[in-house]
């Protein structure tokens, strides 16, 4: 009989992913299902970009490429951080992974041993946890509230260190919240950094252009913790570039060295023909995604607008990526015939029945609420938020 390691048996598979995979199944029965589970943009692949892999394709960038990425995609990237964010990054700094998942679990598994505490403010992203603990380490999950949009606090970090804390990871703008981070908040979390040198910082930037808040701050724009921080993006969401599966990473070249080694054991060089329209992305002005994040601004407040009619949802207002996080807990303890609602993974599950699929807030964190993407043309969120609304108005 074959024995599985501890390690797969213990993991916990992606609830959005899984949910999405749910969607999918159902679908193929028939069934009219609306899915706003996934966090992936309804746009296409901007043309000049699809063209940039054509000529890459013609010019015979089809081998193996170097481990950490290609040199001009490296120095592009570090002028994309130069330009956008205000970090001096340079080639050496710079790892590029096959999706920013990749970038993350390389360099947990670059730093982290076994024991080796990581703090994460919740909600947090599905996969955070799940590959700290793959590496050993220990997630330290730091609870925020709807009623302070999210944000961790300079305190709420103080208080969740110990002589085992070796990072935190967080988001801005934040998955599953939409929480954005003002520069004088990331100031005052960076204060919390500096104090405490054994402790590394990722930052999780790939929303950094689905912003409707303004300019996007890095923490490691703060030169006296640049050393301890760890810049995590790439060109999946601002650039409709899911299937390329790009990330990269922008650290300091000691980190990078590690990640690049890590790396090169397990998949070795991203794709060449993503690298090379890659280039084109970061290249480009970000200016020309206005229309694209006006898109999803208005998609925001129509998502918002309809959940804020639904009595007993509670609802803070995102500042960026795509998705609204809901508390739905004061539907815990009802139902519907038969089916009593206990939990957020009840009611989700009551949703789906119902025709729309959304995500569990206990994947993410928090078990009072769930996961909304607007990822979707308003056609579509305006009949899904109608079902969400008639489905929750049929429980007593």
């Amino acid at each position: 009989m074959i024995q599985l390691s501890n390690r797969v048996l213990e993991m916990e598979e992606s609830a959005t992913l899984a949910m999405s995979r749910k969607s999918r199944e159902l679908r193929a029965q028939g069934k009219d299902i609306i899915s706003l589970s996934l966090g992936e943009p309804d746009f296409h692949t901007p043309d000049f970009i699809k063209k940039a892999a054509q000529e890459a394709m013609e010019q015979n960038f089809t081998t193996y490429t170097p481990v950490p990425g290609y040199d001009d995609l490296r120095d592009a990237i570090a002028n994309k951080f130069q330009r956008d964010n205000g970090i001096p990054y340079k080639r050496e700094n710079i790892v590029v992974s096959t999706g920013a998942k990749q970038s993350i679990a390389n360099l947990v598994m670059a730093v982290i041993n076994p024991g080796d505490e990581v703090i994460i403010p919740a909600p947090y992203w599905v996969s955070y946890a799940e590959i700290v603990k793959v590496a050993g380490g220990i997630p330290v999950v730091i609870p925020t509230t709807i009623e302070s949009d999210f944000k961790f606090t300079p305190e709420q970090f103080r208080k969740a260190l110990s002589p085992k804390t070796k990072m935190m990871m967080f988001s801005s703008p934040c998955n599953p919240t939409g929480t954005v981070y003002t520069k004088e908040e990331l100031r005052a979390l960076a204060d919390v950094v500096k104090a405490n040198p054994h402790v590394i910082v990722m930052s999780d930037e790939i929303y950094e252009h689905i912003n409707f808040v303004g300019h996007n701050h890095s923490m490691a724009q703060f030169e006296d913790v640049r050393e301890q921080i760890v810049t995590v993006n790439g060109v999946s969401k601002a650039w409709a570039m899911t299937g390329w599966r790009v990330g990269y990473i922008g650290a300091p070249k000691e980190i990078a060295d590690a990640c690049n080694k890590i790396q090169g054991q397990f998949t070795s060089g991203t794709c060449s023909i993503a690298q090379r329209a890659t280039i084109a992305a970061v290249n480009a002005d970000p200016a020309i995604l206005k229309d694209m994040v006006k898109a999803f601004e208005n998609r925001r407040m129509l998502v918002l607008d309809a959940l804020d009619k639904m009595p007993g949802v509670k609802t803070n207002k995102p500042g960026g990526a795509f998705y609204v996080f809901p508390d739905i807990s004061s539907f815990f303890g009802k139902k519907y015939g038969n089916t009593i609602i206990k939990s957020a993974e009840d009611l989700c599950m009551y949703l789906l029945d119902k025709g729309v699929a959304l995500v569990s807030g206990e994947a993410f964190g928090d078990a009072n609420c769930m996961r909304i993407s607007y990822a979707a043309s308003e056609e579509t969120l305006t009949e899904a938020m109608k079902r969400v609304a008639n489905a929750l108005a049929e429980l007593n």
